[in-house]
């Protein structure tokens, strides 16, 4: 069974940074993207960023400058550093892997890959 585990998420004061962290667990051969998306309340869950395993990196508009995803492929772990924070940008951060493979798929020449969420990290920006 994969597991997806956020960690990293706080209050924070305007203009402050924050860094998210998942990691991915269980017998996975391969994800190929990881990302993070976001909810504020009574608003839809919505694209922060996504790193690809090729290397492909895609960000929502209301973050692009601001925040950087990063991709460790080796420990299937996934960052979002997120610097000049706005009070905007609060809400719940939920990681993201698509595309997930597990070895006992391969073994069983049977692949059919699935997509995980993490249970939310909150992220709250004060003004």
């Amino acid at each position: 069974q994969v597991r997806l585990v956020e960690s990293g998420g706080g209050l924070v004061q305007t203009g402050g940074s924050l860094r998210l962290s998942c990691a991915a667990s269980g017998s996975i051969f391969s994800i190929n993207s990881m990302g993070w998306y976001r909810q504020a309340p009574g608003k839809q869950r919505e694209l922060v960023a996504v790193a690809t395993i090729g290397g492909g990196r895609n960000y929502g508009d209301s973050v692009k400058g601001r925040f950087t995803i990063s991709r460790d492929n080796a420990k299937n772990t996934v960052y979002l550093q997120m610097n000049s924070l706005k009070p905007e940008d609060t809400a719940v951060y939920y990681c993201n892997a698509e595309g997930v493979i597990t070895t006992a798929q391969v073994m069983s020449t049977k692949v059919s890959p699935n997509n995980y969420w993490g249970q939310g990290t909150q992220v709250t920006v004060s003004s």
